[in-house]
């Protein structure tokens, strides 16, 4: 079977090394004007034949039988498999689109490979057998590409509806092009001048690619955003100084409701050329706090600053990192406080923040530590020479 396919797809090929003649004429060209002899002739092989045909029938109803049994069996597989993104649900819908004409086709071969039919009759088995072969491989592959669309894209139902406009465009185009291909070289073996129709497709697809550039660039991008998943629908994320959280992701566009309550409307193409900070991945936000108390602070005081902003930090339930002096500033001995919030809910981060620097300040107020802000403060010279404190007697 194999051999036979393999140089009859190349047929159209080697009629032109050879000048032959197309396979459509190969195909009725040599059939006789009296059809009475052509019967005869039928007739006479089969009479001389009659035990390997009988053979070789037996063996295709056997091939065509376990074909359909294992059509049916790769159907139900798919159908019981828990997982529709499974690779061997995938495997298994790809084998149970096995078309019957394929497989009738197939045990026909088998009985064309061992009974040596007459030429008219071999010729028009091989290019039935052609054409079932050539639109079976171009389903399994359409399907198995479907199946490798749909693993990578990882349906949700938040995304569902726009997943499933992204799927449906994207399987027509891979419809479109596997069975285009299929019927290219379907043609070629039919002896048909393929070249001025494959200049054509692409002539066609460039005019149409110019006029709707603006429309496939958006379509790309959002099959970028579904595939590559930078973001989903629900996650917070920071773009050009705004915050906000994904409503909902379009065809086009992006629905963002910013953190102060405005809807922003983002094309799907130029969200994805500036940087985004997603923050729905993180299970926790760093935070920081910059303290500065007075000049006139004890050491004594200052050394157990630390100390006590981790013990605040501890009790609040969250985890310390770390505290200690930074810089001499103009008017303040600065501090910095580094601590993580177990939470990736903004909201959650935003009050937890708030509660602790109110925590900070009551501490600090307690424990009779100034802070600082910005002062000018000027100084006397006694009659000695020696600066004299302001307010000082």
């Amino acid at each position: 079977m194999i051999d036979k396919l393999i140089p009859f797809l190349n047929a159209s090929a080697s009629a032109k090394e050879n000048n032959a003649e197309p396979i459509t004429k190969i195909i009725t060209g040599k059939f006789p004007d009296n059809w009475e002899q052509y019967f005869d002739l039928i007739l006479e092989w089969f009479q001389d034949n009659i035990l390997l045909l009988c053979a070789a029938a037996i063996a295709a109803v056997a091939l065509f039988l376990l074909l359909n049994l294992i059509q049916r069996k790769a159907s139900q597989f798919s159908v019981k498999s828990n997982s529709a993104l499974d690779f061997r649900s995938i495997v298994g819908r790809t084998i149970g689109k096995m078309s019957l004409f394929f497989r009738i086709m197939v045990a026909l071969e088998l009985v064309n490979h061992f009974t040596n039919p007459p030429e008219q009759l071999a010729s028009v088995i091989d290019f039935l057998f052609t054409v079932a072969a050539v639109f079976q491989v171009a389903i399994w592959v359409r399907q198995i590409l479907f199946g490798m669309v749909e693993y990578r894209s990882e349906r949700d139902d938040e995304d569902s509806e726009t997943i499933n406009n992204a799927m449906t465009i994207i399987q027509l185009f891979i419809s479109f092009a596997v069975f285009a291909i299929a019927s290219i070289v379907i043609l070629d073996n039919l002896g048909v001048n393929i070249t001025g129709l494959i200049a054509g497709f692409g002539i066609g697809g460039i005019a149409i690619g110019l006029a709707a550039q603006g429309i496939f660039a958006d379509l790309f991008a959002t099959i970028s955003i579904i595939f590559d998943r930078p973001f989903q629908r629900g996650d917070t994320i920071e773009y050009d100084g705004t915050i906000g959280t994904v409503d909902k992701i379009g065809m086009r566009s992006t629905r963002i409701t910013s953190v102060m309550g405005e809807r922003k409307i983002m094309s799907n193409v130029n969200l994805l050329n500036i940087e985004i900070t997603n923050y729905a991945r993180l299970n926790r936000r760093r935070t920081r706090h910059i303290i500065g108390v007075t000049y006139q602070t004890p050491p004594e005081v200052a050394l157990k600053i630390p100390e006590m902003l981790e013990k605040l930090v501890v009790d609040a339930g969250h985890k310390f990192l770390r505290c200690g002096f930074t810089d001499f500033a103009d008017s303040s001995l600065n501090f910095q406080l580094d601590y993580d919030i177990l939470s990736a809910d903004y909201e959650v981060v935003f009050n937890e923040r708030h509660r602790i620097g109110l925590e900070i300040l009551k501490l600090f107020n307690d424990e009779g530590i100034d802070f600082a802000y910005p002062t000018n403060t000027q100084f006397s010279a006694g009659p000695d020479g020696k600066l004299v404190m302001p307010g000082a007697q």
